[in-house]
Formats: C-alpha cells, structure tokens, sequence
C-alpha cells in the first residue's frame, strides 16, 4: 500500500519520540529519517520502526471497517479522493465501478 503523507509524518514523528527517549542517537535517527523519507510503501516505511517497541500513550490504528460490498465500494468519492481512468467490474455484482484514489494512496470504488 502506498505510503501516504499523514503516515510519512506519523512515522517522523514516532522516530523523534524514540530519539527523545533516548533509544536513537542523532545519526541513527538521520538513518530511519532517510529511510521514511525514500519509501514509496507502508511496508517499506515501516521497516523504519519495527526494532523498536511500542511508545506509551499512542494507541495503535483502529482497523478499517469492511462495507460489506466487497472490493471497498463506496457510495460517492469523498471530496478529496482523486478519480483515475480505471474502471472495475464487480465479477458478484457485475457493476461497473470506477477507481478513486484517496490522499494515502488507498483505492475506492465507487459505482458509475
């Protein structure tokens, strides 16, 4: 999954917390910084953090309600979701839906 700009801040700023801590010295945070900073990916970005445990206080990521409709249907586009030239035909459905990409890099679909 495409890594998104509220992800890329979410992780500088879990690297600075762990440098205050005192568990990065200043060229090891540069290193995990250059690395947040070059990855395309979540799981590229995440390879950043994930020898270091958890920061108290911050709670993990509430998983993504499913909407049931399979393939991440959505009723309309949000407003900030980009449209793409992509058309997707539910094979349960047959529907034709088109893709929409969100500001993180997440795919909707929305029907046509």
């Amino acid at each position: 999954m495409l890594l998104g700009d509220a992800d890329r801040e979410l992780l500088y700023e879990t690297l600075k917390r762990h440098a205050a801590e005192g568990r990065l010295d200043v060229p090891e945070l540069e290193r995990r910084v250059a690395l947040v900073a070059e990855a395309q990916t979540r799981e590229q970005a995440a390879t950043a953090v994930a020898d270091l445990p958890a920061l108290a206080g911050v709670p993990e990521p509430a998983p993504r309600p499913r909407r049931g409709r399979g393939h991440g249907e959505a009723d309309k586009p949000a407003p900030d979701w980009r449209p793409t030239s992509e058309r997707f035909r539910d094979p349960r459905t047959r529907r034709v839906l088109r893709v929409w990409v969100d500001p993180a890099g997440e795919r909707h679909y929305v029907a046509e």
